[in-house]
Order: structure tokens, then C-alpha cells, then sequence
């Protein structure tokens, strides 16, 4: 096979990646998987075994443009020789999706860190799973990963049936489990009727759009409060955390372990664009908090989270932040970068 890319290149920007795994991947495969979807397939250049996953993994992808992307894993995690993501062409978006599905992309090495994990499988007595679009991507893992025996059900949500992927896939496992809504036929999910059902018994899963998230979230708050609420997404919310009242804004001084630098960050400036100054290649994407590109190890410090992925859990842990958005409430951090 050919590289698009010089491989020095794409050695030198896997290594930018101060957390997860920089691996070099060969793409073998794009294959069309609904109307405006497909599917991309990685394998390793030399045959080897890829890093295991689990699902809810996602890769985060440096595009021959220099785009940075972030694709959730849909392929069967038991398998070590390949990694699949699926992409909706969005040509309203940020141009990562349009270079996807226009450039060629077959016989490319590109350089991918990761896999990552924001949106683990916990165990449960029954899974609700609700996923709107391209959301279905991290769920289909979730569900071919499954025990038999399993307590599950899926509520798929799309604008068309053409443009749903994986819905025969799914039905294949278990037709009576899963229902698809196509909102040009059958309208939008029932959220209020799918979310009643669940009590403290139940972990919901849900991927979309953040309108469908937002209606996810009410009527959990509404009618199952007890159920466990698991959610990744795409874009950032509309109403963004709220700082803590000791971290609004002050200058915190960071110090960048492993470069040997120590900066201060005003009020004005994120954290990411102060590292940004004296680290150029320190991964980033959407610079809202929600991707999980800049992820930085916190060695000292109490960051103040503003991000829109750790848990309540790993927030009090304190133990990696995104200063994309995040700050802190302490007047020093040390990072691991």
C-alpha cells in the first residue's frame, strides 16, 4: 500500500499527543453504511494486534488536512485486528466529516490516538439505550458487547430510514429489542413513554443530538430519578456548567511537567491557549468542552471542571481536566504535559 503521508510526518504528530495511545493506522476500508454515512476501517500497517477497547471507546483521528477528529468505535471490541467508526457527512459542521467522506481515504496511514473512554458500560440489571443519528454508533458496540441474557432495549431515533445505519445489524441480535422511529414516518421518540419505564434497576444510555439529550435528561429528572443516566455528546450544550464560585477566573499559574515550563493564564485566556503559547502541538479540537482532544494528567492542583464529559465521580477524583474550558481552584496545577 501507499502513504498519503510521509510517515516521519505522521509520526511527529501521533507523538504530540500528551495522553492515550498515538498509533499509525492504515485505512482498508470505506464503505457506505446509510445515506450519508459511512463506515471507516484502521487496521495495523505491519498486521499487528491493535490496543484492546471497550464500548464507548472513540478514536481521536488527525485528518490529512490537520484536522483533529474524534469517532466513537462501532465495530465488535472482541475483535484485535481492526477498529471501525462510522462518520455523517455534515456539511454544515467543521469541515472534519466533508474531508471524510470526499478525500480518499483508502490506503492512507493516518496517525489516530487512543482508544479513549468517556462513555463506559457499567454494569446493570437492564440497559435502556436511546440513540438519535449518528449517537447509534457508541450504542451498536455497547449492544454487540452484551452477555447473552442481557436486559436490554434500543430506541433508535432518525430523520429517514435511509439515513439510519446498522438497523438491520441490530435486528439481527434481537428484533423484538429494538425499536427504530424514522421521523419523517413515525415522528420523534416517545422520551416521556420510553423513560417512565426505567427505575433504580436501570442504567439509560443515550447518544443524539442535544436536543434529544436535553429531553433524555427532563424527563429522567421527571419520572425515573432513580434509574443511572449515562449520556455522550456531539456538540456543546447550550447552557454550560457553572463555575465554582473559587475558580471565576483567576490567574493560575501551570506548569507543564514533562516540557519543563511554567506559564500563568489570565482571566482572558483559556489554559489550552497559554499551553497553546509554548506547546503549538498539544492536541485540541472543539475548544468547547466536549470532545475530550485536550485532556491533560493533573499531577498537583484542584482543577475546576467546566467540561461536559468527566462523571461527578472523576471530577472529585481531580486527576485529569480539559483547559480547554476548565480552570482552577487552586492558585497553581501541574500537568502532565
Amino acid at each position: 500500500m501507499t502513504s498519503a503521508i510521509d510517515t516521519r510526518e505522521a509520526s511527529a504528530a501521533s507523538e504530540a499527543s500528551p495522553l492515550g495511545t498515538s498509533l499509525l493506522l492504515v485505512v482498508t476500508d470505506v464503505r457506505l453504511a446509510a445515506e450519508g454515512v459511512v463506515t471507516i476501517t484502521f487496521v495495523d500497517p505491519d498486521g499487528e494486534q491493535l490496543p484492546a477497547w471497550e464500548p464507548g471507546a472513540h478514536l481521536e483521528i488527525l485528518l490529512p488536512s490537520g484536522l483533529r477528529r474524534q469517532y466513537s468505535l462501532c465495530g465488535s471490541a472482541s475483535d484485535r485486528h481492526r477498529y471501525q467508526v462510522a462518520v455523517l457527512k455534515e456539511t454544515e459542521g467543521r469541515g472534519g466529516s466533508v474531508e471524510i467522506h470526499d478525500t480518499g481515504l483508502v490506503g492512507k496511514i493516518l496517525p489516530v490516538d487512543g482508544p479513549r473512554n468517556h462513555f463506559a458500560l457499567a454494569p446493570s440489571r437492564r440497559y435502556l439505550f436511546i440513540a438519535g443519528g449518528i449517537g447509534i454508533t457508541p450504542i451498536f458496540a455497547m449492544i454487540q458487547a452484551l452477555p447473552e441474557g442481557a436486559d436490554w432495549e434500543l430506541h433508535y431515533g432518525g430523520r429517514t430510514a435511509r439515513s439510519m445505519a446498522f438497523v438491520e445489524e441490530l435486528r439481527s441480535i434481537s428484533s423484538d429489542r429494538v425499536h427504530v422511529v424514522p421521523q419523517d414516518a413515525e415522528g420523534l421518540l416517545p422520551i416521556d413513554a420510553i423513560v417512565a419505564a426505567a427505575d433504580a434497576d436501570t442504567a439509560i444510555y443515550c447518544c443524539g443530538p442535544g436536543p434529544l439529550l436535553d429531553a433524555v435528561q427532563d424527563a429522567r429528572a421527571r419520572l425515573a430519578p432513580a434509574a443511572a443516566f449515562h449520556f455522550e455528546r456531539f456538540a456543546a450544550s447550550a447552557t454550560r456548567p457553572a463555575a465554582a464560585d473559587l475558580g471565576d477566573d483567576q490567574t493560575v499559574e501551570v506548569v507543564l511537567a514533562r516540557t519543563g515550563v511554567t506559564l500563568e493564564a489570565g482571566p482572558e485566556r483559556s489554559l489550552l491557549d497559554a499551553i497553546r503559547d509554548v506547546v503549538p502541538a498539544v492536541p485540541f479540537s472543539c475548544t468547547e468542552g466536549y470532545c475530550g482532544s485536550c485532556e491533560a494528567r493533573v499531577l498537583e492542583g484542584t482543577p475546576d471542571h467546566r467540561d461536559e464529559i468527566l462523571t461527578e465521580a472523576e471530577r472529585a477524583a481531580g486527576d485529569t481536566m480539559f483547559p480547554c474550558v476548565s480552570r482552577a481552584l487552586t492558585r497553581r496545577l501541574v500537568l502532565d504535559i
